[in-house]
């Protein structure tokens, strides 16, 4: 794989929350658009809080379903 075909930005991070919590990236994004109204801290934080997510993972999940409702 080259440089150009890694994976970057928060994406980077899935492979690694799947494996580590069992679930897979559709279903962090299903809990976090039922979460509308929230700010990108709040919703980092109930997924610590609520999910036992680390801080980076949480981070990553909650900038790319924010990025994908400005799309």
């Amino acid at each position: 794989m080259s440089d150009s075909d890694q994976v970057k930005g928060p994406a980077s991070y899935f492979p690694s929350i799947e494996k580590k919590y069992g679930q897979p990236i559709a279903h962090w994004l299903a809990l976090l658009a039922g979460r509308a109204g929230m700010k990108h801290m709040e919703l980092v934080n109930w997924l610590k809080a609520e999910h036992g997510l680390g801080h980076g993972h949480a981070n990553a999940l909650v900038a790319h379903h924010l990025a994908g409702k400005k799309a």
